[in-house]
């Protein structure tokens, strides 16, 4: 192995490349919309935390549904056409929302923007902008949510195509920490974009990067062995598990696939599920809430202070969940564990990371920088319990179903998304309008609705990861006959 090692290509880490910009570009592109509405958008359309919620959870929802298909569409279409379909849906459907000003505001009748920003609040009029404008909103995500939903179900392809098992991990810790790079590079340009052109460009210019994606991908993916920038040894290396395995077995998960349906008859299938629905929604909650959070402390996103929390949270989301893809290597290499195992020990590690999250609004009163700590170390933990969670698919799956299960894993981890959106958002506006009489563990009014979904954020990974393990005790690759 060394003397391949020596000999051989690296194109493998080129395609990691491409999916670490892909996944970058898809997080910018979700971040546009919770980077304005609070201080930007919101103003104009005279929004509530509801409606705000709205918004975010039917993104979730619609995202399920276009997940339950999208790695299905990935594994009919291939990688290469596939994954080109969705990031130029998404770029498309993230340049659309730049439009819903202008839109709602022929809809009803206004001259100006600024005529309909100076409305009064709370006025039917302003309602009648509020749900105008939610509603075209929801149809840009809609757009959006349907191509994105094709991002991981081709990069998990992507990965278990160019990496042996024992380095799945690592490589999805790294293209998925485009996720938090995304994030992290967000708050320094979004808002930046919004101030001096306004929110619409902001969705313009992150939305027009996908374009750009394309055209390096057209040029620089093949599978593999057809690839002429992947040589003999770095092919060997790549496909070292199946020359483990009978070539019987191989030739058969190659040419076959599962049907969808039967799909849902494996443990292996709802273990993912299981880990998906319970976590997702976590994630998305940090990526949707964290800036109006931040907001309501005192610190909105046009000050360099709300710009500097957001970026510090996610620089630590990235600089710590590198790591997630290297503890099960760690494992099975030094260790010499069975990798599905190190990778559940991984993970088990992994889900203590959020416990961090219930000290998030007790230490707010202290300094706004400690939840931003806290929230930036717990999603680290998402993040590299995330990576391990995608590549337990291609240990037990064949090649030819990836995407598919992958797919129906994003489905359930929409339908969790959209519970705590949706959820925290018609929490918040209660627990605000009830003031003194909504208390929860010494905090009242909207602290209070913090309080409760922090709670929840915290103890779901272990929850998630007990559930898997009962499920998949041990490592029970699929075989198809």
């Amino acid at each position: 192995m060394t003397d391949i090692k020596k000999n051989m290509t690296n194109w493998r880490w080129w395609m990691c490349l491409l999916l670490f910009v892909a996944t970058t570009v898809n997080y910018l592109d979700r971040q546009v919309l919770s980077l304005t509405w609070k201080d930007f958008i919101a103003p104009e359309f005279h929004w509530t935390d509801s409606d705000y919620g709205t918004i975010t959870g039917f993104f979730s929802i619609f995202y399920a549904v276009a997940c339950f298909f999208a790695g299905k569409f990935v594994d009919w279409m291939g990688t290469k056409k596939g994954y080109l379909w969705a990031i130029g849906v998404w770029s498309l459907g993230a340049c659309l929302h730049a439009a819903c000003g202008w839109a709602t505001m022929h809809i009803e009748g206004y001259a100006s923007l600024e005529a309909m920003r100076a409305v009064e609040y709370g006025t039917q009029a302003a309602i009648a902008v509020a749900t105008v404008s939610v509603w075209l909103f929801l149809v840009c995500r809609a757009i959006l949510a349907l191509g994105e939903a094709g991002n991981f179900p081709a990069a998990i392809k992507v990965t278990a195509e160019y990496f042996p098992k024992k380095d799945r991990a690592f490589a999805t810790s790294l293209f998925n920490a485009g996720a938090s790079v995304g994030a992290l590079v967000a708050p320094l340009s979004i808002p930046v974009l919004a101030s001096a052109w306004g929110w619409e460009m902001a969705f313009i210019i992150i939305g027009a990067l996908g374009f750009v994606w394309m055209f390096f991908w057209i040029y620089m993916y093949d599978k593999p062995a057809e690839s002429k920038h992947v040589n003999q040894a770095e092919l060997a290396y790549m496909l070292q598990d199946e020359q483990e395995q009978p070539a019987e077995a191989n030739s058969a998960d190659e040419q076959k696939t599962i049907p969808f349906i039967r799909c849902f008859g494996y443990k292996q299938t709802w273990s993912f599920i299981v880990g998906k629905f319970f976590t997702d929604g976590v994630w998305w909650f940090y990526l949707f809430w964290a800036p109006a959070y931040f907001s309501e402390c005192g610190y909105s996103m046009e000050t360099t202070t709300g710009k500097m929390l957001v970026f510090v949270l996610y620089l630590i989301v990235t600089v710590i969940s590198i790591g997630g893809g290297y503890l099960p290597k760690f494992f099975v290499e030094q260790k010499h564990m069975e990798p599905y195992s190190g990778r559940m020990l991984a993970m088990l590690i992994f889900a203590f990371f959020p416990l961090l999250a219930l000290f998030a609004q007790p230490l707010q009163g202290l300094s706004v920088w400690f939840p931003a700590v806290i929230i930036g170390i717990a999603g680290a933990g998402h993040q590299a319990w995330s990576a391990n969670l995608f590549s337990t698919i291609g240990d037990m799956f064949p090649k030819s179903t990836i995407a598919s299960i992958t797919g129906i894993g994003a489905m359930a981890g929409g339908v969790g998304s959209f519970l705590i959106n949706k959820g925290a958002g018609v929490l918040f506006d209660y627990s605000a309008a009830q003031g003194e009489a909504f208390s929860f563990f010494g905090f009242s009014g909207k602290p209070a609705g913090y309080m409760i979904v922090f709670c929840i954020c915290a103890v779901a990974y272990l929850f998630a990861w007990f559930i898997m393990k009962s499920l998949v005790p041990k490592y029970k690759p699929i075989v198809l006959k």
